[in-house]
């Protein structure tokens, strides 16, 4: 019964809050908010990608045969460097097929 609330609860707070944004169509964020906001994204896909550059089995995997970490951080250059999305997903996943293929860790 407490998992049907939980998703209820999260159903009716998702809801509200998206659907405030039709009811009080004139309804404005102080500068300082919106300004805040626009740092969400990267924050989120931060937060999400790093764990899994920095421990993909769980555990701390600060080595140099760690595809992971490898990948992340070229793509990492190659996003400053070029500011192109396409140029970031593809050169990040090229080399992190090409390390896992060089380190015998594609399973074939």
């Amino acid at each position: 019964m407490q998992t049907w609330l939980l998703i209820l609860g999260m159903l009716a707070i998702t809801f509200v809050i998206r659907y405030s944004f039709f009811a009080w169509p004139n309804l404005r964020f102080p500068r300082l908010v919106e300004q805040g906001l626009h740092y969400v994204p990267v924050a989120v896909l931060t937060a999400i990608v790093v764990p899994g550059m920095l421990m993909p089995a769980g555990e701390w995997a600060l080595s140099w045969d760690n595809a992971y970490l490898l990948a992340g951080l070229l793509a990492i250059i190659v996003a400053a460097v070029t500011r192109n999305l396409l140029a970031t997903i593809a050169g990040g996943l090229l080399c992190f097929f090409l390390l896992r293929w060089a380190f015998g860790q594609l399973p074939l």
